[in-house]
């Protein structure tokens, strides 16, 4: 079996294509016969993933170590539920336009679960099912949505290098330098 096994992060993350329904954003949406998207492949997109001890998390070496290698000088809470977030469905329907951001997404779900949705070379999208002690990094200029799943909840870390920037560019925003060294990155020069 290939590294993701040994490692552990398929039980915490998993990602596969979407089918084209226009329902509830909050459903699985996987596509008759399901198509899973492995790891390795959404590396190959610059989405980058770690499991960790969600339960220890103050704690982590491991969490510490990634922090200090990738410069996340900044971490705040951000729990998204209707209980904790005033505007509950605004903001979820908001999280849900795609966009894309100047500087790494990175999110570490310390309870709950979210979806990360992600477009591939070919503009279709795969959604990214995030579990509790799971990690996954956005790069910069990558377009992406997020959505909670049907439990509404989902409580995760945010790193950041540095100042927090969360200004989000709703496509069209090609012209960014992100978003075209993005493309030069990961959308051209390496293999479908």
């Amino acid at each position: 079996m290939g590294e993701a096994v040994k490692d552990g992060r398929e039980e915490v993350i998993q990602a596969w294509y979407m089918d084209d329904s226009e329902e509830d954003q909050r459903l699985p949406h996987h596509k008759d016969p399901k198509e899973f998207v492995s790891l390795d492949k959404l590396a190959e997109l610059g989405v980058l993933s770690w499991r960790l001890d969600a339960d220890n998390y103050e704690t982590d070496e491991d969490l510490k170590k990634i922090r200090e290698s990738r410069g996340y000088s900044y971490m705040d809470f951000c729990e998204v539920c209707p209980e904790k977030l005033p505007n509950y469905e605004v903001k979820v329907k908001s999280f849900f336009e795609e966009h894309l951001h100047t500087d790494e997404e990175i999110r570490y779900c310390v309870a709950g679960t979210g979806y990360f949705d992600v477009r591939d070379r070919n503009e279709a999208w795969i959604r990214v099912l995030v579990k509790k002690g799971g990690m996954i990094v956005l790069p910069a200029g990558i377009y992406h949505r997020f959505t909670v799943d049907s439990d509404n909840y989902i409580k995760a870390m945010r790193l950041f290098v540095g100042e927090p920037v969360w200004t989000p560019y709703n496509r069209p925003h090609d012209h960014l330098p992100a978003r075209k060294e993005y493309v030069d990155n990961f959308m051209i020069n390496a293999s479908a």
